[in-house]
């Protein structure tokens, strides 16, 4: 007989989910999201767009079956270490081997070599190059991934803004009075950095007994055998202007695609970005559609959709589409949310409960 999620062993809140510089973060809804669905009959969940992961973390506390799913790799290396990871956490002198800056073999130089004076200081890129090397050193899948946490945070930590869509290092850099704080994240080292964030992932590690998983897929290529689907795909707002993490946060897809790396950069661009590829959630012509298809698709689930009220199909379709598959259809207007780089101030989070 399969153990409910209620029956499972208690998690103590004492395992907090690491900070993030990641935008979009649902942080403060996870545990909101989590408590309108914990009276429905549901073991297994899918996280479909996991992002930072911590709506799949607060499931996993809760103690669901959940699975962990991105199509991005650098995000499913997140979920890989704080999802499907039950135990393993990086040792004190794993740690140091990361990010002492010593190798032992030959180091590859795609950082040094494609972004100078773009993102980081020479140094730096020197850093991040060796410290890949030395990840790849560790003989464990889920301590690789923590370390790959730490390294992705410590890389926003220092981004003005957390992201990677300019070639703004001159913020940094330049001797000029600021009035704002984030100049003492960016002095701080990579190393100081790195040492912060691998303690808060280990922390963060916690059981949920083999039962959950992180997988790097396109979502409709997924298997719709879950009993909840949770979706928070990239936004297209009012104006019809999408979110595109692959362009935010290219610089950490090229990290985790390092031998192939110097293939796919977009050199045209001054930031180095990736090539683009097409994506149907960031453009409103397609992203109607896409949700169509994905309800279609998991239309023996449960569905949550965590949604904005300013978005592209607006509240309104997407009820009427969750209502093409789904009998009974609940909308839930949460707290007003501000993201990064928006200067729409009077956006709410929604969530649609389709059961």
């Amino acid at each position: 007989m399969s153990v409910s999620p209620r029956q499972a062993q208690s998690i103590s809140h004492e395992n907090q989910f690491p900070r993030t510089r990641y935008q979009g973060s649902k942080r403060k809804l996870a545990s909101t999201i989590v408590g309108l669905v914990e009276n429905l009959p549901i073991e297994t969940v899918l996280d479909a767009f996991g992002g930072t992961g911590v709506v799949a973390y607060e499931f996993k506390r809760a103690g669901y079956a959940v699975t962990y799913n991105d199509l991005l790799a650098f995000n499913h290396q997140i979920g890989t270490a704080l999802i499907e990871n039950d135990s393993d956490q990086l040792t004190a002198d794993e740690i140091n081997m990361v990010c002492d800056g010593r190798t032992e073999g030959v180091v590859g130089t795609v950082v040094h070599d494609h972004f100078g004076g773009i993102y980081f200081t020479d140094d730096e890129n020197a850093w991040i190059d060796r410290t890949v090397y030395n990840i790849s050193r560790l003989d464990n899948h889920c301590k690789q991934a923590i370390a790959w946490f730490a390294l992705f945070q410590s890389a926003l930590a220092k981004r003005p803004y957390n992201l990677f869509h300019r070639a703004n290092l001159y913020m940094r850099t330049a001797d000029v009075k600021r009035s704002f704080g984030n100049k003492a994240s960016w002095d701080r080292s990579f190393v100081d950095h790195f040492r912060v964030f691998a303690a808060e992932a280990n922390e963060a590690v916690i059981n949920g007994h083999g039962r959950c998983h992180a997988t790097c897929m396109d979502v409709m290529d997924v298997d719709p055998q879950y009993d909840l689907i949770y979706i928070d795909p990239p936004y297209v707002n009012a104006s019809g202007v999408g979110v595109d993490y692959r362009n935010f946060y290219h610089f950490l897809e090229g990290l985790l695609n390092y031998s192939n790396w110097s293939a796919m950069i977009d050199f045209t661009s001054k930031h180095k970005r990736l090539t683009p590829n097409p994506n149907p959630w960031c453009h409103a012509r397609d992203c109607k559609d896409a949700f169509r298809r994905i309800f279609s698709r998991f239309r023996d689930s449960t569905i949550v959709v965590s949604y904005r009220d300013d978005g592209i199909p607006s509240v309104c379709e997407l009820e009427s589409m969750l209502k093409t598959v789904k009998k009974n259809v609940s909308i839930t207007t949460c707290r007003r949310n501000q993201y990064a780089l928006s200067n729409r101030r009077n956006t709410h989070e929604v969530l649609l409960i389709g059961s």
